[in-house]
């Protein structure tokens, strides 16, 4: 298998680095390891006495992390932040980044059922020791539930329409291969039909990955284990993660500050995008949305 470097060219690296504002010292969080390409840039940036902390669940990139003896690689979720972060004594931390986009090399792996231009089982997890794939979702959930999460995570427009096909198909047989999902979903299109079948493939693989609900614990824990005056960067590519990012960035949770002492002075008006000459190199990264904002301590 190939590295998946190799597939999966990071996204702004030079706004990542400038938003982290690497000290040769610090102790950075790469809570989306993936090809390791923003790793490897900040490692880059660091002296002997910094270190990286990298978190993916999934399995494929564990073969290929980079070897460092500043680099720890932890084969989890980013759910699991302060857990580890505390296991390894590095609380407080000087900066974290998530990308929060499927990677490249996910996407072009068939079998992992991310992609609409394959033929393949629908699975759809990023972490494969999760029990439910997407093909579970379709054959279980009510056509209400499926109803909603397209409506919610896809911002599917005829999702109601969509829902009711779906169980009256299963009905007759499983739906167990994204080619099947496609064939179904072909009479029901509404607009540009790449846009509208990526829609449907994203909900459903932000419902059995429970992506939104993973990203607003994870900024909560970014909160507790960041350092006054640390960055936190997040790279979104969809609208519901940018908006949870935006309110979190702006303190729009409640319970935020009084938790975690802490305020965020939002660094980034409006969110960072690839420059025209990135986005001509790497088309994938064209919906990419870099938010930074920096950690302020409050009076204790």
């Amino acid at each position: 298998m190939n590295h998946p470097e190799a597939y999966h060219e990071p996204v702004m690296v030079q706004e990542v680095l400038e938003g982290l504002q690497i000290r040769k010292d610090g102790i950075y969080v790469d809570a989306t390891y993936g090809g390791g390409g923003h790793t490897r840039a900040i490692l880059e940036r660091l002296g002997a006495g910094g270190k990286v902390i990298a978190f993916d669940q999934d399995e494929s990139v564990r073969a290929h992390v980079i070897r460092d003896e500043r680099l720890i690689f932890v084969p989890e979720s980013f759910v699991y932040l302060k857990q580890f972060l505390r296991y390894y004594h590095a609380i407080p931390v000087d900066g974290i980044l998530a990308d929060l986009g499927v990677s490249s090399f996910q996407l072009d792996t068939p079998e992992r059922g991310f992609s609409l231009r394959y033929d393949a089982p629908l699975d759809m997890r990023m972490d494969r020791r999760r029990e439910h794939t997407a093909a579970d979702l379709l054959r279980t959930a009510s056509e209400a539930e499926l109803h909603r999460l397209l409506e919610a995570y896809g911002e599917v427009r005829n999702a109601r329409t969509v829902a009711r096909v779906l169980v009256q198909a299963r009905a007759e047989k499983p739906i167990q291969r994204t080619g099947e999902l496609v064939q179904l979903l072909e009479p029901l299109i509404r607009g540009n039909r790449h846009q509208y079948l990526a829609r449907v493939f994203q909900a459903l693989r932000i419902a059995v990955n429970d992506e939104l609900h993973a990203l607003e614990s994870f900024l909560r824990q970014a909160a507790e284990v960041l350092k006054p005056g640390g960055r936190l960067v997040v790279i979104s590519f969809h609208s519901l993660e940018d908006r949870i990012v935006k309110q979190f960035m702006k303190g729009a949770d409640a319970t935020q500050a009084t938790q975690s002492h802490a305020v965020w002075r939002m660094l980034t008006r409006k969110p960072l995008q690839p420059t025209p000459a990135e986005v001509k190199r790497n088309p994938r990264s064209s919906s990419a949305r870099l938010r930074v904002a920096e950690k302020l301590s409050l009076p204790s």
